[in-house]
């Protein structure tokens, strides 16, 4: 998994509330089992018409949001399904963080297992996030995990909350795998142990 310490970029305003996952990747696309491939089709039925053509108003497809690397949302982002494939979208499209006043458990939890770092902040302060976002791509946040910050393109810097142990996964790019691959050593002494005690095992 990719380490997540400090990102600079353009941040896409999607002021939407009660995104599910199915918006963000549609089913027709989960038949896949790799991380890779899904950003062309992140939030497919918004971006593209019935004939596959892109929606010029869709904010993705503005010529300025093009390269978001943040996305700044309406609250309980993430609703709806467990699929994993909605933080493949994301990050395969490009987005390394989102923010928004709340999001559904599950997808939260998605995430920092695929180096997304979900910010949750109140509404206020997502307002001036989003209102900073809404200028274009000339505007950009700079979102520092070990300072546990957001600075808006005018300086003004907002702090937020997150777990130490995701924390410290995210910057050390730490995955499920990865973690337990970090007691490898104490792993293969206790199945040596095992071993030698238990022979006929």
């Amino acid at each position: 998994m990719d380490k997540f310490d400090q990102l600079t970029g353009i941040a896409a305003p999607l002021p939407i509330v009660n995104v599910d996952t199915d918006m963000i990747i549609p089913k027709q696309f989960l038949k896949t089992i790799k991380r890779t491939g899904l950003g062309v089709n992140l939030f497919d039925e918004m971006r593209y018409d019935d004939d596959g053509n892109e929606i010029p108003d869709f904010v993705l497809n503005r010529p300025q949001y093009r390269e978001a690397e943040i996305l700044v949302a309406g609250e309980n982002f993430g609703c709806g399904s467990s699929r994993e494939h909605a933080p493949w979208a994301i990050k395969d499209f490009g987005i390394r963080c989102v923010i928004a006043p709340s999001f559904a458990d599950i997808f939260f939890n998605n995430c920092f297992k695929n180096g997304i770092l979900p910010i949750a902040l109140p509404q206020r302060e997502v307002d001036l996030l989003m209102k900073d976002a809404e200028k274009g791509q000339n505007a950009r946040m700079t979102v520092d995990l070990e300072a546990q910050t957001v600075t808006t393109s005018d300086g003004e810097v907002i702090t937020f909350e997150i777990d130490p142990f995701r924390k410290h996964c995210l910057l050390n790019g730490l995955d499920d795998i990865a973690l337990t691959l970090e007691k490898a050593a104490a792993i293969d002494s206790f199945e040596s142990q095992a071993t030698q005690a238990r022979p006929w095992v």
